[in-house]
């Protein structure tokens, strides 16, 4: 299992919330647009082919970056997920 970034920058309010409520129910959200997503490359290929199918590829742009798997993770600022919830694949903070 790895983990991925999911960013976008999507121009049509319509499309935007499609999307953002697509990955919602697939990654946890870090910050408005980005998106941390935990899975294998077959999973990840299978949540941005239902991604793509939501944005205009002429438009919008939709980006996925790889986390190395022994870096650094953390944090500082507000916590993404509420108090009392852990997730071991999230610093509680730096």
């Amino acid at each position: 299992m790895s983990d991925f970034v999911i960013c976008y920058d999507i121009s049509n309010p319509r499309r935007l919330g499609r999307l953002y409520r697509y990955l919602l129910k697939r990654a946890v959200p870090l910050q408005y647009s980005v998106f941390l997503f935990s899975g294998d490359d077959r999973q990840l290929d299978r949540c941005m082919e239902g991604a793509i199918e939501l944005i205009d590829e002429k438009q919008d742009d939709l980006r996925v970056y790889p986390l190395p798997s022994r870096g650094l993770k953390a944090r500082i600022g507000r916590p993404t997920l509420p108090e009392g919830i852990q997730w071991s694949g999230m610093p509680a903070e730096w």
